[in-house]
């Protein structure tokens, strides 16, 4: 970049410069043989302002107790999927900070979140991490006992207790509501609906996907040495993609990728794959941006000999063809008519404050975060792989979740790829350094791009709103 192009980006309206000399998502996209949809063409940037975000909030242990208090009783959390709980007097135990709820079906359509701790002495009625089924909750220490619904069971002693009144010993219920097949769970009586906390046009595109009809067949789960909040911020941009992960900027157009906010709690970006990274150019080939992406995938269809892309065509049109093939194939469902971003692209939503979902076809993922409770330095980290569920076929229970040593590799998770693991690592590897080199600059916060990371000031602009700058 010369003199003159910094000078006239200067001269732009802040938020609106883009990478010079790059097309667009939008142009990228639009050059596609099958044509994307509206949610996907639609774009809704909004510049926030530049100045710098504090970096208390990541290396305070006062902070972290005011997000317990402040934000995480008053904010919609993903507390398990529907498949998790399929049968009336199934049971998942959802833990978030110091809070922790059982979740279950009490009937066919219906299901409550119950604040899990017994109302004689406080134990909790089932251990956190653990799942099952259940005709009533029983106390482990004096057998105290609950129905389904929640209504008192049984005291035992009950003579000794005439002060307990069944009808008023109910247990405490969370806001529960149902939404593509996730169960969120909020502890604010008071809260928004779930449908009005993502906002009208951010539920339109979730709508579209179709992750209901998805099943969990990996969950891997991961402690990680940093503020969850960090962890977080890492994949809220593709900007790191150069520095990070160099093995995928030849087919990763991260420079171009397109950054949107909808209201207050939900964000995206897209970035298009099989796309050369504008920090490349020059330096390959069509057909090396073909070769890079698919690598094992043609030896996956048979052993076929390494597709050639046709002079006049390009990598991302011949990865469209290729990958609607193997995604019928492997899905058993008609492919035909979803568009080849949805085949190919990284999407990725975050609805605050703590859940990621990337609905796209070759990346149909969840994350999740979680605080650790005795360490603002540490967090839990999900990563949730999802796959249609064939028409007609009884849909599968969730994969058992693989939990990874701290030390540990995520290729090392069974059923885990070793190019998605090595990416995940490598993504991972930068929190510690993050985490002490905060609490060890003389600045007192971080400094951020007005667009291409425009989402993490759109987050932390959410936290603030809950806990206070």
């Amino acid at each position: 970049m010369n003199d003159s192009t910094i000078i006239k980006l200067k001269d732009l309206p802040k938020g609106a410069a883009r990478c010079p000399g790059a097309p667009s998502t939008q142009d990228i996209i639009a050059a596609d043989k099958v044509a994307a949809p509206g949610w996907v063409r639609s774009e809704s940037y909004h510049f926030m302002g530049d100045e710098d975000i504090s970096k208390d909030r990541y290396i305070d242990a006062d902070y972290a107790k005011r997000e317990f208090k402040n934000l995480w009783t008053r904010t919609w959390q993903f507390a398990c999927r529907e498949e998790h709980i399929p049968n009336v007097g199934d049971y998942h135990v959802y833990d978030i900070g110091p809070y922790s709820f059982i979740i279950t079906r009490v009937t066919e359509t219906e299901v409550r979140g119950y604040y899990n701790a017994c109302l004689h002495r406080g134990t909790k009625l089932r251990a956190s991490g653990t799942e099952g089924s259940a005709e009533e909750f029983k106390c482990s220490f004096h057998g105290w006992s609950w129905n389904l619904d929640g209504s008192h069971k049984e005291t035992v002693c009950h003579w000794d207790f005439p002060h307990v009144e069944p009808n008023n010993f109910a247990l405490p219920q969370v806001r529960v509501e149902l939404m593509w097949g996730f169960v969120f769970i909020n502890m604010d009586p008071d809260a928004p609906s779930f449908a009005d906390y993502v906002g009208a046009e951010a539920k339109s595109h979730f709508d579209k996907w179709g992750l209901e009809d998805r099943s969990i067949y990996l969950h891997v789960v991961k402690r990680l040495p940093c503020n969850w909040k960090l962890g977080i911020d890492a994949f809220l941009e593709a900007y790191h993609v150069i520095e990070t992960h160099p093995q995928v900027a030849i087919s990763n157009a991260d420079a171009n990728s397109q950054y949107d906010t909808y209201g207050e709690h939900v964000n995206r970006f897209i970035s298009t794959l099989g796309v050369l990274s504008p920090h490349l150019y020059g330096q390959y080939t069509e057909q090396d941006i073909f070769d890079q992406f698919t690598i094992g995938d043609a030896t996956a269809m048979g052993g076929a000999a390494k597709p050639k892309v046709p002079q006049g065509s390009t990598a991302r049109a011949e990865m469209a063809v290729m990958f609607r093939g193997m995604f019928e194939q492997a899905s058993g469902t008609d492919l035909s008519k979803v568009s080849d971003s949805e085949l190919l692209d990284a999407f990725s939503y975050t609805i605050f404050p703590n859940i990621f979902l990337w609905p796209g076809i070759s990346l149909p993922l969840v994350y999740r975060f979680r605080p650790d409770p005795h360490d603002h330095r540490k967090c839990l980290y999900e990563v949730f792989f999802m796959k249609p569920v064939a028409p007609g076929t009884a849909r599968p229970m969730p994969a058992e979740p693989i939990r990874l040593q701290d030390h540990q590799s995520f290729c090392e998770a069974p059923g885990m790829t070793e190019a998605f693991g090595k990416i995940l690592d490598q993504d991972t590897d930068n929190l510690i350094l993050q985490q002490e080199g905060l609490e060890a600059s003389a600045k007192s916060g971080l400094t951020l791009g007005n667009y291409q990371e425009i989402r993490v000031r759109h987050f932390e602009r959410a936290v603030d709103k809950y806990v206070g700058k």
